[in-house]
């Protein structure tokens, strides 16, 4: 049976390696692996031990702490709706980091503005 913190770690690699633009053998190349492995990393089916976690977050350009984002506090079940497993809002982040700093500073301001008439 999977365990849901593995299954959410799974996701928030496959999702990070997706907003990279990387393909599941490309970062199995990158952590020394084959994309098997990887395969059943992101689904939840293996476990993911700490080090090779770690040679992920390397690879992914993130931090340790980015898998374990959106887990409830004091438990160990993921909590709320997890927006990164909207295909529409993965997309949309893919979208604004390729777009060149200044212009995504901007973006992001009209976008703040715009949040914030909705409201």
């Amino acid at each position: 049976m999977k365990h849901p913190v593995d299954v959410h770690v799974g996701k928030r690699i496959r999702h990070r390696r997706w907003l990279q633009g990387m393909t599941q053998q490309q970062l199995a190349d990158a952590v020394g692996i084959k994309f098997q492995q990887i395969q059943k990393y992101e689904t939840g089916m293996n476990r993911v031990s700490a080090s090779r976690l770690w040679d992920i977050a390397s690879a992914l350009d993130v931090e340790i702490s980015f898998f374990f984002e959106g887990l409830g506090e004091g438990t160990q079940r993921p909590s709320g709706s997890d927006m990164l497993a909207d295909k529409e809002a993965t997309e949309l982040l893919r979208a604004y980091y390729a777009i060149p700093e200044t212009q995504r500073r901007r973006l992001f301001d009209l976008a703040r503005v715009l949040g914030g008439a909705a409201a």
